[in-house]
């Protein structure tokens, strides 16, 4: 892969930064994080802050936009306003792994909800996450100013025709694991929580494995709501450039939902874009660098994998919404960029329901054909207008490379070019997968995810698509608290099978249909499988002494010339095999009848057809 540094460049900048976050030196003396100058910034959406005097301003408004609600003030002011409101609704939807009550926030005309469940479908609802990586805390602070808005300041009308759920903090672990030293390369607020969980689990990684006790909860939101948006706010850092918000989704040439995806092109992002601006602020696409150093060599937007919330909802045909603050612009600035997007995302929701329902309809409806992988393109796919801030480069002696110094001024914008990714892997969708009650683990993630299946209640035998795992690669270092798989082929095999009782049929002819060939087709990137959920097929735990396959090796040759000529074969063309007593006498094993059929054999059936 396009290798995409992302790591924040601090070495060597000598520039003078407002110090918001630092380090300290072996003698324990705080140091500022020297981060490039702050551009002024003024707008509109500045109005949206309460008065001092206001009884109900916010923890952030009351820090003056520099500092975020903790844990418990977050939930001390959304109970107040919920006992303020009947509109405002705060619920416990989960625990995370330290034993935290996970919340959300139900803003709803509808009457006698208590909990998700009871809303009903008369209305799309859209639902917001804040905090999926603490430090990225603006949607937190923004989200509980537009519900306090909506109960009390007079913008209930933004309910007339949608719903909003909303989870203030999503990792509330690492949220509460707070520091003023914890983000160096962002500039606010002055304390920020950490990026990964109690179990140090990267949330926007954990969609598809769900290891996570607040993702399962999640998932199991998702799936009560079923909303019409899904919106995730993050703070992204990198390449400092003049946009203080930028968004985006799946881009239409790796969408698995192009319906949908489309209106998000079409109608969502002019809507969004024209709020923003109006408010005084610079919204921009969601990109990557090529190289952090030299973002001038160009921008990176792959086929995202559905470990990401964007490119998971996208899969699931839900559309959603990956939202990137710029971590270098103030954090009042941030935050209120975050408001006007909630505010007009429910505005746009209520406005074309009709039209995006259809859309997603559309798009639920499984298509023959399925892309597993992507790989990168090595030419561009377009050049897109861009605007940075301007920077020079030098030769730094502490990284022994040349490093970029942002100067605080934003360049002329230009195009630039955009690089991305061609499909790679695509399959035939088989009608149904097979998976044994010998692994709950695997049934269980499915049924978190929402996905139907047929439980067996006796015993069945059918014959199905197997695969057989070939070179098996196994990562040196864990992802999280997973071990990823991976394999150098995938071989195919026609086997009769036995599921027992509790084993489970997934059709894939259902809305989730391809989220499930996803997680359970070996050769996805975020398959269960490469997740090193089957780490026990590739054990070995069957074998022969050598004084029985030597003799036994000679009378499967009289038997089979065939045979003997692919060992000559083989011996002739692969020194290190023929200089290995175990390896040809194992050559001999693999091809008689006591070796092991299970041994690298998925176990995870395909029953093919449509």
């Amino acid at each position: 892969m396009r290798s995409v540094v992302l790591a924040c460049l601090l070495a060597g900048i000598a520039t003078p930064a407002i110090a918001q976050h630092g380090g300290a030196t072996q003698e324990g003396t705080p140091v500022a994080a020297p981060l490039p100058p702050a551009v002024e910034w003024s707008g509109a959406s500045e109005a949206l802050i309460a008065d001092s005097a206001d009884p109900w301003i916010t923890p952030a408004e009351q820090s003056g936009m520099t500092e975020t609600a903790t844990y418990d003030e977050m939930k001390a002011y959304l109970a107040r306003l919920a006992d303020a409101s009947p509109l405002i609704h705060l619920v416990t939807i989960g625990k995370s792994a330290l034993g935290r009550d996970l919340v959300a926030v139900i803003a709803t005309r509808q009457a006698g909800v208590s909990v998700p469940a009871d809303l009903d479908d008369a209305k799309p609802t859209v639902l917001a996450q804040a905090g999926i990586h603490p430090g990225e805390s603006d949607g937190t602070d923004a989200g509980m100013m537009v519900l306090r808005d909506i109960a009390l300041r007079g913008k209930d009308g933004l309910l007339d025709q949608a719903n909003f759920v909303f989870v203030p903090i999503f990792n509330i672990d690492g949220h509460e694991r707070a520091s003023r030293f914890s983000r160096p390369n962002q500039r606010g607020p002055v304390e920020q929580g950490w990026r990964t969980t109690a179990q140090n689990i990267n949330l926007n990684r954990d969609y598809i494995k769900a290891d996570a006790p607040v993702m399962h909860a999640m998932l199991g939101l998702i799936d009560t709501l079923d909303p019409a948006l899904y919106l995730d706010l993050h703070v992204s850092d990198g390449v400092d450039f003049a946009y203080d918000i930028t968004f985006g989704f799946q881009e239409k040439e790796y969408s698995y939902s192009p319906q949908q995806n489309a209106w998000l092109h079409d109608v969502f992002r002019p809507e969004v874009e024209a709020a923003l601006t109006a408010q005084g602020h610079i919204p921009g696409p969601l990109v990557l660098a090529v190289d952090d150093r030299h973002p001038e060599q160009g921008l990176y937007l792959p086929g995202f994998p559905p470990r990401f919330s964007h490119s998971y909802g996208d899969l699931r045909h839900l559309p959603a919404v990956l939202v990137e603050d710029h971590a270098l612009k103030p954090y009042r600035q941030r935050v209120l960029g975050d408001y006007v997007l909630l505010e007009q995302s429910l505005r746009s929701i209520g406005t074309h329901w009709d039209v995006l329902k259809r859309a997603i309809a559309q798009d639920r409806k499984t298509p023959e054909q399925m892309v597993l992988t992507w790989k990168d393109k090595a030419d561009p796919v377009r050049y897109i207008p861009f605007r940075q801030m301007e920077a020079v480069h030098y030769d730094s002696e502490i990284s022994g490379t040349e490093e970029i110094r942002y100067l605080g001024e934003v360049a002329p914008e230009k195009p630039y070019p955009l690089y991305g990714s061609d499909a790679g892997v695509t399959i035939n969708l088989p009608r149904a997968y097979w998976v044994s009650v010998a692994y709950p683990e695997v049934i269980e993630r499915l049924r978190q995810q929402g996905i139907m299946m047929e439980v067996l209640d006796e015993p069945r035998t059918i014959e199905l698509d197997m695969i057989r795992i070939v070179d098996p690669q196994v990562s040196d270092m864990p992802l999280g608290n997973r071990i990823r798989v991976s394999a150098g082929d995938y071989r195919h095999e026609t086997l009769t099978r036995s599921f027992m009782p509790g084993s489970v049929r997934v059709p894939t002819d259902q809305p989730l249909g391809q989220l499930a060939a996803m997680m359970l087709e070996p050769q996805a990137d975020d398959s269960l499988f490469q997740w090193g959920f089957f780490m026990s097929i590739l054990t070995r735990t069957s074998y022969i002494e050598g004084y029985v396959v030597e003799p036994m090796a000679r009378a499967m040759m009289e038997r089979d010339p065939q045979l003997k000529v692919a060992f000559e074969e083989k011996l002739a063309s692969d020194p290190e095999f023929a200089a290995d007593p175990d390896a040809r006498l194992g050559w001999f094993y693999e091809r008689s009848p006591y070796y092991d059929s299970e041994y690298l054999l998925y176990p995870v059936g395909r029953e093919l057809g449509r």
